[in-house]
């Protein structure tokens, strides 16, 4: 196959993909206008960051004027598992160029992570960097122009209705789905009932201990097993 019909046929993998990626993208630009950030700087944080459960977890913590290094470390604890992604599909894009490895690893979600691992396990004739950027890019735009959408009908809402209450939604929304193993579920149990115990902590605090805390009871619980 040519580059062309790679880059095509990832495409194609991600068009179905996106019709869940639409209204969470919605979501997380109605909430960003929600909580006070300007227009253009939820744009810039939607294009920076590219990651709706760590936008959603910064609008949060924006909101409630956390401090900004909190803000950030908490979306670097939210994106951890990026790592584990990297260090498995990295084997695959061995022989790219430094200038292409960075460049896709901007777009690595997981979705993108998992369509294209599958590919490339049953599939050794794909351009795998193609086929990743066929993916990766769709999934990009598709989410970057649902955010900006949801922005300007966030700002079109009337300040009365107070939205905030969708970002707890869509993580759920997130988190019901991924809850598929023992692992998963001690994680989002311990994660769960250490985020109500530390909701007091200084400096909002609070998510980032849980989440390292989830990441660990989840990660034993799986050595365990």
């Amino acid at each position: 196959m040519s580059s062309r019909a790679d880059f095509l046929a990832g495409v194609r993998v991600a068009l179905p993909i996106t019709l869940g990626i639409i209204p969470f993208g919605m979501v997380a630009g109605v909430a960003a206008v929600d909580v006070g950030i300007p227009a253009i700087h939820a744009v810039a944080m939607s294009v920076l960051i590219f990651a709706g459960a760590s936008q959603l977890a910064a609008t949060e913590l924006i909101g409630r004027n956390a401090p900004l290094a909190v803000v950030v470390l908490t979306v670097l604890v939210v994106n951890l598992r990026m790592m584990m992604y990297s260090a498995s599909i990295a084997p695959y894009f061995e022989r790219e160029s430094a200038r292409w490895k960075a460049g896709l690893s901007y777009l690595l979600t997981d979705q993108a992570y998992a369509v294209s691992l599958l590919k490339f396990r049953n599939d050794e004739t794909t351009s795998r960097r193609w086929y990743f950027l066929g993916v990766g890019l769709s999934l990009w735009v598709v989410w970057q122009a649902a955010t900006v959408v949801g922005i300007l009908l966030g700002a079109s809402v009337p300040e009365g209705w107070h939205l905030e209450f969708t970002i707890p939604l869509v993580f759920l929304a997130v988190l019901v789905p991924a809850v598929t193993d023992r692992a998963t579920v001690v994680a989002a149990a311990v994660g769960g009932t250490t985020a109500v115990a530390a909701n007091g902590l200084p400096f909002d605090l609070g998510l980032v201990v849980a989440a390292v805390v989830g990441i660990a009871a989840g990660y034993a619980t799986e050595e365990v097993a």
